[in-house]
């Protein structure tokens, strides 16, 4: 197992990228086990893997939890020194956003970015393509790789990325689960005993969404509502959408999404199903 180069400017990360092919994988670091699955994935997507740790401060709201989000950088690196990373970018605030956090140069997502969580987040996806972008260009990867588990965000970066033609190919890494099913992210250490036993309903009701998909969309989200007890689930949305987040057709793949309050944290899930039913 070989320590990661560590690079904290832009120069040292020049320096450590080389000149071979790069696979990418951006983190806001408290790294867990379904980031070193993403790493892994990654891993053979390159010569050189680079990870990026940087919580990006103009995708939280005010109000949101920027200054209390985990920062673990000592086991961040124990992790990627595991998953085989190379380099660790790990840059201060100043070097991502030298001319400070202003609205002079931004990505806007455009119609996307205002639904699901831009609706509840409005100004959430642009800090997210506006970071995602700058990284980008300062690793410049041939590939990069993200969780599914942030669906509406894997959307957006593979929208900006053809879009805007970065020259990067955007792969999806399946969703890493807990035995019992809940979705791995970094806010789960914040649930209490209660609130993390409540929270695997979010699970729970996308597999009973999934059994009900052969008798089309309205079966779907009646059984995937039915799990979610709304006494101790603050439900944000469970929606069904195309792959692409556009109205869902009987008959085609789809996906279905989730959001809500499980105490203090507000927890992200989606999964992908093949509709029944007849196509319009």
């Amino acid at each position: 197992m070989t320590t990661p180069v560590i690079a904290r400017t832009r120069a040292e990360l020049a320096a450590a990228r080389g000149t071979d092919t790069v696979a990418f994988v951006p983190t806001m670091g408290a790294l867990h086990d379904g980031h070193v699955q993403l790493l892994k994935h990654a891993r053979p997507l390159g010569e050189t893997l680079v990870a990026s740790i940087f919580v990006n401060p103009t995708q939280f709201a005010p109000g949101e939890d920027f200054e209390d989000y985990p920062r673990t950088f000592d086991a961040d690196l124990e992790r990627c020194a595991e998953a085989g990373v190379d380099v660790v970018f790990a840059p201060a605030v100043p070097t991502m956003y030298p001319s400070g956090m202003v609205d002079t140069v931004t990505v806007d997502p455009g119609p996307l970015g205002t639904i699901l969580e831009g609706a509840t987040r409005p100004t959430h996806f642009r800090g997210v393509l506006t970071v995602v972008a700058k990284l980008f260009g300062l690793v410049r990867p041939d590939v990069a790789v993200f969780g599914e588990k942030d669906y509406q965000q894997l959307t957006l970066i593979r929208q900006m990325a053809r879009e805007l033609a970065l020259g990067v190919e955007v792969v999806g890494c399946p969703t890493v689960r807990e035995a019992d099913g809940l979705a791995m992210s970094s806010r789960n250490r914040y649930l209490t005993g209660d609130e993390r036993e409540t929270a695997v309903a979010l699970s729970a009701a996308l597999r009973a969404g999934v059994a009900a998909a052969a008798d089309g969309p309205d079966a779907v989200l009646a059984a995937a509502h039915a799990v979610i007890d709304p006494a101790d689930v603050d439900l944000d949305y469970l929606v069904l959408t195309d792959p692409e987040l556009g109205p869902a057709v009987p008959g085609q793949d789809a996906r279905l999404l989730v959001a809500a309050r499980v105490g203090k944290p507000r927890l992200l899930d989606n999964t992908g199903l093949t509709l029944g039913g007849n196509q319009p």
